[in-house]
């Protein structure tokens, strides 16, 4: 590439997300990770694509809303241009409802969700026996449905980008020198880590996860959320079981008993997956800014370094927005981060 508007470092969700919308804006760009597309975070297993609840609307929420129906065409496009098939389905999710206090603040949220998700997708308060054998169990008897709720298959999706770039003539590399073009650091824990080193202060972390990929085709059927599980049904025939969350460890990347303890109250949920077979287990770290939410914004003291980091266990459903915003920034010169998304509001006072 002879000329270079942008180079993105680092292949994982946000990295990837954002060099597609440059690209498809005319941006002549460029992504470099030395490990490969999807090697951190984003090479996990379950791609949940959930909501916050329909509650307390604040900036974070909106964003994320904005993100989760822009998702449907974004993904559609990037299947488009590469042939790869991302695995994305709004799929919906159930969630139990404990108890009689429960059930009532599900249904003042439904309410809620009527307004501030504008008629694209509903929350509501269902009979459990409306979804069978395949209904969590549910003291109440009933169940929150959700559709607003998606999935991805995070490697296909991965895939999928990678394929999508490279019909737009955009190279992924495992090394280049820094040059005068912006740069974005889309760079997961590494990426915290450097900026922390860089600031002086502590901006986020890596927390662990461990997630299982068994086989089990329901793959119409919409995800399940239950004690704190996410079950999510992909495309092609299997089933994500995940995740854990862990702050210390010894090996970041090892699956051990918190991933058996996950599969355990997976069966308890739902008692059919004890016989399907467990084909993969993954554990990693996750990038969490300080913030808890994405950072996204310059580089304190940098000229041209930009950052977009901190998806967490959000990260896929992010990524449509983060994309837009960041390629705005950049790109454009127009600035429509959220306050509690920029960099500084990781960035410890004093």
């Amino acid at each position: 590439m002879a000329r270079v508007d942008l180079t993105v470092r680092g292949a994982g969700i946000f990295g990837l997300s954002i060099a597609w919308e440059a690209a498809r804006r005319g941006a002549r760009v460029q992504v470099v990770d030395p490990n490969g597309p999807g090697a951190g975070a984003s090479g996990g297993l379950v791609g949940a694509l959930a909501p916050h609840v329909p509650e307390n609307w604040n900036p974070k929420k909106a964003f994320q809303f904005d993100s989760l129906i822009m998702a449907e065409p974004f993904w559609a496009d990037v299947g488009q241009a590469g042939g790869r098939d991302p695995g994305y389905k709004r799929s919906g999710r159930l969630q139990p409802i404990a108890d009689a206090a429960a059930l009532d603040l599900a249904r003042a949220r439904a309410a809620s969700a009527a307004d501030l998700w504008q008629g694209k997708a509903s929350w509501s308060v269902v009979d459990a026996t409306t979804f069978g054998d395949w209904a969590p169990p549910s003291p109440s008897g009933y169940l929150v449905h959700d559709t607003l709720t998606a999935r991805l298959h995070p490697r296909h999706a991965a895939q999928a980008l990678v394929a999508a770039l490279a019909s737009r003539g955009v190279p992924i590399l495992s090394d280049a020198p820094d040059g005068t073009a912006p740069t974005i650091w889309a760079s997961g824990v590494a990426g915290l880590e450097a900026l922390s080193r860089d600031i002086g202060k502590p901006v986020g972390a890596g927390i662990k996860g461990q997630a299982a990929l068994l086989r089990h085709d329901a793959r119409d059927l919409p995800q399940l959320f239950a004690d704190a599980l996410h079950l999510i049904p992909h495309g092609d025939g299997t089933l994500a079981v995940g995740s854990t969350s862990e702050r210390d460890w010894d090996d970041p990347t090892a699956t051990d008993a918190a991933l058996d303890d996950v599969l355990e109250r997976a069966y308890a949920v739902l008692p059919a997956l004890r016989d399907a077979p467990v084909i993969d287990r993954w554990a990693g770290l996750r990038p969490r800014a300080r913030s808890r939410a994405p950072m996204l914004g310059h580089w304190p003291g940098r000229a041209g370094q930009y950052v977009a980091n901190g998806g967490f266990k959000i990260g896929f459903g992010m990524a449509p927005k983060v994309a837009q915003v960041m390629a705005d920034l950049v790109l454009e010169g127009r600035d429509a981060i959220p306050e509690g998304f920029r960099v500084a509001a990781s960035i410890p006072k004093g």
